[in-house]
């Protein structure tokens, strides 16, 4: 079979592709632009991607794909009705970013509760060495322990960071954004409730009708003064705008690691923000450790040998 893989880059530099060498005619692209996707995938057998659209225009000009191995949980950007109507196949991967995706987290707030920057850059910019005391206490922190830290999205990884959280002491509560009711061990609240009375708020929905601009001006005013908002579930949850507006106005802490349109367009809301201190921004990062990034690869590869497998078993009969 031959197989293409578009957007590599995705992936790391040391992502090891050896292992799809074996399953056929393997060809790697870096990146692949919109007007690229058609030549490149025009004689495929299986496209592997992450973010390369895939709408039914396409689909219908592509009589020899059959499968779509995505290196990703979600599969926004293939048109699935035109695809089963067509009868490729599409398959992602779910549960590989888990233990990344809370890391992440957890680095990010850490980070912006105990000013770690502003700390950082103190001492190397030379004012610790000017200082008559042995301290500096110009920006105080708080503790997590005994805090209340309020979780959209229960799924694996808001599981994942709920039990971190509890460790570090804080009173966990969550929102369901699916509405589905669950027997959990944390009380689940309404959205204001639960922004109302949380120090700080952890995002890990996926982006859909139900979450689209789910935190807007009117969910951010409702927050408490300097609590801490984190998103590393989808970009577009939060409005960006409103998001500026909180943190410019010095009303919250903020820690983003996705966004709305990706990679960060020069004219997006938070950009260029003034109060710098209380935003940390990183570009899609949470997902991609090494050892996340490898289980992707796995599960890929498995993905695809048991498409082949069922392919040549359905040949046989």
């Amino acid at each position: 079979m031959k197989i293409v893989l578009l957007d590599a880059q995705t992936l790391g530099k040391d992502a090891d592709l050896s292992v799809f060498y074996k399953l056929g005619e393997f060809s790697v692209y870096q990146t692949t632009q919109n007007d690229e996707k058609f030549e490149r995938a025009k004689e495929a057998d299986i496209v592997i991607t992450n973010k390369v659209i895939f709408d039914r225009e396409l689909l219908e000009k592509l009589p020899d794909l059959k499968l779509i191995a995505l290196t990703a949980t979600g599969m926004n950007n293939v048109d699935l009705q035109a695809a089963e109507e067509l009868g490729i196949s599409v398959k992602n991967v779910e549960g590989y970013s888990t233990k990344s995706v809370a890391q992440h987290t957890f680095a990010m707030a850490l980070s912006l509760i105990g000013h770690l920057n502003f700390y950082d850059n103190y001492v190397k910019d030379g004012k610790w060495c000017e200082s008559k005391v042995f301290t500096n206490l110009d920006m105080p922190f708080f503790e997590i322990w005994g805090k209340k830290w309020g979780i959209i999205g229960l799924g694996a990884i808001g599981k994942e960071v709920a039990k971190i959280a509890r460790t570090f002491g804080a009173k966990v509560s969550y929102c369901s954004t699916s509405g589905i009711k669950r027997d959990e061990k944390y009380p689940s609240v309404a959205l204001d409730e639960l922004l109302k009375v949380s120090d700080i708020v952890s995002i890990h929905a996926p982006l859909n009708e139900k979450t689209r601009n789910l935190i807007g001006a009117r969910e951010l005013s409702l927050m408490k003064q300097n609590a801490l908002i984190i998103n590393v579930g989808r970009g577009g949850i939060i409005n960006e705008s409103a998001l500026k507006g909180a943190i410019e106005s010095e009303k919250l802490y903020a820690a983003i690691d996705v966004l709305e349109y990706e990679p960060m367009r020069k004219n997006s809301p938070l950009a260029n923000l003034k109060r710098k201190e209380r935003f940390i921004i990183t570009p899609h990062v949470a997902w991609g450790s090494v050892e996340a990034r490898k289980r992707l690869m796995k599960m890929v590869y498995k993905n695809i040998l048991t498409f082949m497998d069922k392919t040549e078993k359905h040949k046989s009969r």
